[in-house]
């Protein structure tokens, strides 16, 4: 085979220029990416005889380059590189340790290839990207780490793919080359979920959690829940109103309130009624309508007019025992309430307006006791009756609640029975004198003579021992002497005498201060009377 290309060239010495056969032959030994070419026998693999041009062969053999061109795409494709012949960067036959390809790091102009070096990638050194583990495929069999070709141009080329296939690969969409985080470029207004409000300033990591997925740290974006307000923010409402909450909040904040108008208060825990339905909001809700405010008992927002006196144990008493939100007057506490009370009302107690017992003064007062009537009524008796006879203050061991004047004392408690027309004498009476235009009581040390009551007819005639027996003439139905007996005086009657009428013999006297009849005479013989 060698001998038949031997008489092949010899044939074609003599169409060849023999001054110009020396250039014809190799000038040099090829590199080391092209030293399996070296003999005379390889030189058409790269040459086409009698042409200059040799890049059509150099395609044949590096495709990768011919792909390039023929897009065009990459440094090979660019405006400047195009067109070239490949001999014009690219030399050869100038020994085994040429460099074939020689570039200048510092002055090569990466925009040529297609890839723009923005921001951080600025600063990136060449080998920090183009190196053997980062090449995606193998170029003409060479050994990737003698070629910058082979390296995609997308983001996850270099750069681990933080997303875990969630989101898009084309990272540009959001990213920038400056740094990874944040992502400038991301629209949040193009996604499903627009920001508005204070959505606009909170802080990502709030909404897209943080987890470790697949043994790494992975942020989750897609998939991240939005369809009601409650997937991100606990519903302090208890789904009483339903998972809308734009109905009432805005965007801007919770406190933020669309419109009020439209707000059913019914739906919370404390439905308005009565006069509550016509009170300013802001009556309630002082600093924001969403403010949280105690509604347990009236007092949460009333004052408290009784100033704690219902309280019991140490807890206010619910003023709704008495009132209702119609208003605070008339009062809804009933006769049945007060009965089942310490104090039942009774008597004239029934017909008693409250104002009269617990507004006797400008403030109400409910810590009175009835226990005792001396606290609601003057005690006009003071120390005058014994205790015995009113024990504590109880009015009611005389009175009784239907009138003042309605006596229920038993007088033979006393040592003085009421007999007969007694019975019927006012308590006054007997109990009652009036000395120089003034009233004083007297029940203790009350003498219990006749005459401590009644006046003396008799003109002192029966005092025996300095006092007078009353009752051995008269009882105490009538001022009839009807227990006298004539016959154990000193004159009895008989005869005639005993028919006679008593002012017959008995005639009052004729004395200008006093009159009053002679019972007792001195002398009883019968010249006394008849002449």
């Amino acid at each position: 085979m060698k001998r038949l290309f031997t008489y092949f060239l010899l044939a074609l010495l003599p169409m060849l220029n023999i001054s110009g056969l020396k250039a014809q032959i190799s000038p040099g030994r090829l590199s080391k990416a092209h030293a399996h070419l070296e003999g005379l026998s390889n030189c058409t693999k790269c040459h086409v005889l009698g042409k200059k041009e040799t890049s059509s062969k150099c395609l044949e053999c590096h495709v990768e380059i011919q792909n390039l061109t023929s897009i065009p795409k990459g440094y090979h494709g660019s405006s400047e590189v195009i067109g070239k012949q490949c001999h014009e960067c690219h030399g050869e036959h100038f020994g085994r340790d040429f460099r074939v390809v020689v570039m200048d790091e510092e002055k090569f102009n990466h925009n040529l290839t297609g890839y723009r070096l923005e921001g951080k990638h600025r600063e990136a050194g060449c080998k920090d990207c183009h190196k053997p583990e980062l090449i995606m495929q193998r170029i003409s069999q060479k050994t990737v780490g003698q070629t910058y070709l082979g390296l995609g141009t997308e983001c996850i080329s270099c750069h681990e793919d933080v997303h875990q296939k969630t989101l898009s690969i084309t990272c540009s969409s959001c990213h920038d080359q400056n740094s990874f985080s944040p992502a400038p470029l991301f629209d949040h207004s193009k996604t499903s979920f627009p920001l508005a409000g204070k959505h606009k300033t909170v802080n990502c990591a709030l909404c897209h959690e943080k987890e470790i997925r697949n043994g790494k740290d992975f942020q989750r974006f897609a998939g991240t829940d939005h369809a009601n307000c409650t997937s991100c923010h606990e519903d302090v409402h208890n789904n009483k109103f339903g998972s809308n909450c734009l109905k009432c909040h805005t965007e801007n904040s919770f406190r933020d309130v669309r419109s009020i108008s439209t707000f059913n208060h019914n739906q919370t825990d404390y439905p308005l009624t009565g006069m509550h339905v016509y009170v300013d909001c802001k009556k309630c809700h002082p600093n924001n309508l969403t403010q949280a405010i105690r509604h347990s008992l009236c007092t949460d927002c009333h004052e408290d007019e009784h100033k704690g006196q219902l309280a019991r144990n140490g807890i206010a008493t619910d003023c709704r025992r008495c009132h209702s939100t119609d208003g605070f007057t008339p009062s809804s506490y009933s006769l049945e309430d007060h009965n089942s009370s310490t104090f039942p009302l009774k008597g004239a107690h029934l017909s008693t307006a409250c104002t009269e017992c617990h507004k006797k003064t400008d403030s109400w007062n409910f810590s009175i006791s009835g226990e005792s009537c001396i606290n609601c009524h003057d005690n006009i008796h003071g120390n005058k009756i014994q205790e015995k006879y009113f024990p504590q203050g109880n009015c009611t061991s005389c009175h009784s609640e239907k009138s003042w004047e309605t006596i229920g004392f038993s007088h033979d408690k006393t040592n003085f029975r009421l007999l007969g027309r007694h019975q019927a004498v006012s308590c006054r009476d007997c109990h009652y004198r009036e000395t120089d235009g003034s009233i004083n009581q007297q029940f203790r040390g009350l003498a219990m003579d006749c005459e401590n009551c009644h006046e003396d007819v008799h003109a002192r005639q029966f005092m025996e021992n300095g006092k007078n027996d009353c009752e051995r003439c008269h009882a105490f139905e009538n001022w009839f002497p009807v227990r006298f007996n004539h016959d154990k005086a000193r004159f009895k009657l008989d005869g005639k005498h005993a028919g006679l009428k008593c002012i017959q013999c008995h005639q009052p006297t004729d004395r200008l201060i006093r009159n009053y009849i002679i019972y007792k005479f001195d002398d009883i013989s019968c010249a006394s009377c008849h002449s």
